[in-house]
């Protein structure tokens, strides 16, 4: 009987989240309630559920908090506007050396884990330059998905921070682990990048001659700065819908804007302070969340001084990192309640006693091999909240480490996060680039697919699983 309540509440779970039909927040709310008082439980058993699942999340669900509003204000000040200005002056119309920076600048931009942010600092910086040169729009939302895939394994990100919510296991223990694999990732991504650029540079060269392709490569700088200050994304129907989505998860940079009047940027101030942060998390010195609440302390201190500007800057990121603990909130909630109430347990018993026994010990690494189709059919949020703690459980009993299955299904899913269509931001990207949905799933997805096999396999090298 619990298996089916079980499984009912988590095909429930990902059914409204596919098909957008609830939040996450009342998704994973409500249907896990009513599965628990379908099951006979008692309230005050539920209370007990749900009280044993918020104080599983709740570190995680505050270093979200702390670390959206920090990065918010880093990239508010204009923290990585030098970065884009420098790769348009380095690459100067080389197309394999835009392909190269354009994969390394998605990487450091992401570092703040939310991709609507890196498509908007990213894509209308470079798009006049991939214009200028021929070079096809596609190829830009390729190599960015590829980079923020790799660097989206940060703590902060979503994936690992979900996935830490579900196992009990600190995220930036997790990440720990991660490093090697994201260095590798981001180096294959940069050789990719290398071989793309290559491939597009002869595709110019063919359709307009070597003439106009060699003038193109040798442009002026200043025509490209021009083309970057006069242009403006191509409004796309779709665009238009999923920016006001977009712009109502972010924020609107447009309103409510902090006066800058007067205020220095301290860039390399705000560098070291992200570098440091960065220390911090990968030595592991203090709590993930108490290192972001001195960071943002430290960023409001150096830039924002006066009282009334913290407040507004609170104010106007407070709904983005909001968001996000809520539905980590949410996560605990329903995660207590089919834990503790017996349901994952059962779930698991049995379906381990209709597989086989030798492919129990594999199946995280099969659903890691599968990750990006399944990320075309299932939400993030599905995928680590619902699929995870299932596979988890069904392979506790051949002795499989629970954080061998988070980094086999993250590594193969997290590159998939950019290509899937339930991804708001993804549909920010597409309008911003000025081409179809359709077009960059077609152009991507197969490429992408690849590289999170590549990925799995620097997993496996390193033995993580």
């Amino acid at each position: 009987m619990l298996t089916i309540i079980g499984l009912i509440v988590i095909v429930a779970i990902v059914v409204t989240l596919i098909t957008e039909k609830l939040s996450p927040l009342v998704a994973l709310t409500a249907i896990p309630f009513a599965g628990a008082l379908a099951a006979g439980y008692s309230l005050s058993e539920i209370s007990d559920f749900f009280q044993s699942g918020v104080t599983r999340v709740a570190n995680v669900a505050f270093m979200f908090m702390f670390a959206i509003l920090f990065f918010s204000i880093m990239k508010e000040r204009g923290l990585f506007d030098p970065i884009v200005r420098g790769v348009i002056k380095l690459t100067r119309g080389n197309v394999i050396a835009v392909a190269v920076m354009t994969t390394l600048l998605a990487g450091i931009v992401h570092l703040d884990g939310s991709g609507a942010a890196t498509f908007l600092i990213v894509i209308p910086a470079l798009l006049p330059l991939y214009q200028r040169l021929g070079m096809r729009p596609l190829l830009l939302l390729l190599l960015m998905s590829m980079s923020m895939g790799v660097m989206n394994m940060v703590p902060w990100g979503g994936p690992i921070g979900r996935a830490g919510a579900v196992t009990g296991v600190d995220p930036t223990e997790l990440w720990h682990a991660l490093i090697p694999v994201q260095l590798c990732g981001m180096i294959g991504a940069l050789a990719l990048a290398a071989l793309f650029g290559w491939r597009e540079q002869r595709l110019i060269r063919a359709q307009h001659g070597e003439q106009s392709s060699h003038q193109a490569m040798t442009m002026p700088l200043q025509s490209t700065v021009a083309a970057h200050a006069a242009s403006e994304p191509r409004r796309l129907p779709e665009f238009k819908r999923m920016q006001r989505r977009v712009q109502a998860q972010f924020g609107d940079d447009e309103e409510q804007s902090i006066p800058e009047a007067g205020l220095p940027r301290h860039f390399w101030i705000n560098l070291a302070i992200v570098i440091t942060v960065v220390a911090v998390l990968a030595m592991g010195w203090l709590a993930p969340a108490y290192t972001f609440m001195l960071a943002l302390g430290a960023a409001f201190a150096v830039n924002l001084p006066r009282p009334a500007d913290q407040a507004v800057a609170i104010k106007k990121h407070a709904p983005q990192a909001l968001n996000m603990a809520a539905i980590i909130g949410a996560a605990g909630a329903f995660l207590g309640i089919l834990s503790d109430g017996g349901m994952l347990t059962s779930i698991a018993n049995d379906l381990a006693n209709t597989l086989p026994r030798e492919s129990i010990a594999w199946l995280h690494v099969v659903v890691g091999i599968f990750g990006v189709p399944l990320d075309m059919l299932t939400s993030t949020d599905a995928y680590y909240f619902a699929l995870l703690p299932v596979v988890q459980e069904v392979t506790a009993p051949a002795g499989v480490d629970p954080r061998s299955v988070v980094y086999a299904m993250a590594i193969g899913n997290n590159a998939g996060t950019f290509v899937s269509p339930f991804a708001p931001a993804v549909w920010l990207a597409v309008g911003l680039a000025g081409v179809q949905m359709g077009q960059h799933l077609r152009f991507s997805f197969p490429i992408i697919w690849l590289f999170s096999l590549y990925l799995l396999g620097l997993g496996a090298l390193f033995g993580l699983f």
